[in-house]
């Protein structure tokens, strides 16, 4: 099946189902000689994993990361790298009700069309769970770019109406994991908290925002045309599950602008050979589909977890009308658990475009 790699030379390549053995990830192309740390890694699992807190799903897996190949003596080899998590507190009997049923907004339907056959059990692998790998993948592109000093960061910026609108410069992003939401203003966080208990509560969901930035990224990264640095950006957060929308600089409320409003204007260097910088960075750190030394932020939508625990119409495989109702353990909101997806999601593009920029450099 296509669709399981992502990245052109920093390369990941995801396996596994929901409810198999484990889930995994192969990655090519990452340097040798850079410093694994394997307690960053499962830290960054941990950001994601299940049952956590009361707002998410009560699915109890540690999440505890197996190191297969492409590390010896504390560095990477150069070689492929496997990750493997075990699944450990799959319920198939919760998915029996619906082996023949589509839930409404599910991928059950799509997946039955496509391959003429699906994995009903918590979804296979179109499965959320899947992220994890990604997850971490995305943790050892991190520890690449630390390297470099370039920074990803995500936060939840909304939940429902509930939104947070100070600009991501004044805010305290340190405080992002100091609550169970994930959103650095405590006081907005404890409301969004209520509301996604309440929405629990009453056997729904509700979907929000998750807002990232990096800093420290050099100008040049992204190729023109077809592979423009913002493409790839919102490829990566698409393809996460549930993700709806994405918009980076300015984006959409942009219209609403000038040209003359909206231009960022360069301000000469503070000293010779210093990086350019702008007045303003409506652009988001991109221009041209090439990241230009400014901090670069985007917006990722999400919508309400698809699995509600209220009866729904739908049909079964043979056309006929049933009612479906959610059973077991899912997130009342996505939010969360998907705060560390994007810092992973982000990082592989950026890891992946810093190689192609030195691979560019040194075929000049």
């Amino acid at each position: 099946m296509a669709g399981n790699t992502f990245g052109t030379l920093f390369r990941v390549s995801t396996f596994g189902e929901s409810h198999g053995p484990a889930i995994g990830c192969i990655v090519d192309g990452c340097p040798a000689g850079l410093p694994f740390e394997l307690a960053f890694i499962q830290h960054e699992l941990d950001r994601r994993r299940p049952g956590q807190s009361s707002i998410v799903t009560q699915r109890k897996e540690s999440d505890t990361v197996q190191v297969l190949s492409g590390v010896f003596d504390g560095k990477t080899t150069g070689t492929p790298i496997a990750f493997l998590i075990p699944n450990e507190d799959q319920r198939s009997r919760d998915y029996e009700h619906i082996a023949e049923a589509y839930r409404p907004s599910h991928a059950d339907y799509t997946w039955q069309a496509k391959f003429g056959h699906r994995d009903h059990r918590g979804g296979g692998r179109s499965s959320a769970r899947e992220t994890a790998a990604r997850v971490a993948a995305g943790a050892l592109a991190k520890l690449f770019l630390n390297t470099l000093g370039i920074r990803v960061q995500a936060y939840v910026s909304q939940v429902g109406h509930l939104a947070l609108h100070t600009p991501y410069a004044q805010l305290d992003l340190q405080q992002t994991d100091s609550n169970d939401v994930r959103c650095p203003d405590p006081l907005l966080a404890e409301k969004m908290i209520r509301l996604i208990k309440k929405i629990r509560k009453a056997g729904d969901t509700i979907g929000g925002v998750v807002s990232a930035v990096v800093t420290g990224c050099p100008a040049g990264l992204g190729d023109p045309v077809f592979d423009k640095l913002q493409a790839e950006l919102g490829k990566a957060m698409l393809s996460i599950n549930a993700a709806k929308g994405f918009e980076y600089g300015s984006g959409f409320a942009g219209v609403t602008m000038t040209g003359s409003q909206h231009n960022d204007i360069f301000l000469p260097p503070a000293q010779p050979d210093a990086p350019l910088q702008t007045a303003t960075n409506h652009s988001g750190g991109i221009q041209g589909g090439i990241s230009n030394g400014m901090d670069i932020y985007f917006r990722v939508a999400f919508k309400p977890v698809a699995t509600i625990m209220q009866e729904q119409d739908s049909v079964n495989a043979a056309g006929e009308a049933v009612q479906v109702k959610g059973k077991g353990r899912h997130d009342p909101c996505v939010l969360p658990r998907a705060v560390p997806i994007v810092e992973a999601m982000a990082a592989l593009v950026l890891a992946d475009h810093w190689l192609r920029q030195q691979l560019n450099y040194q075929e000049r």
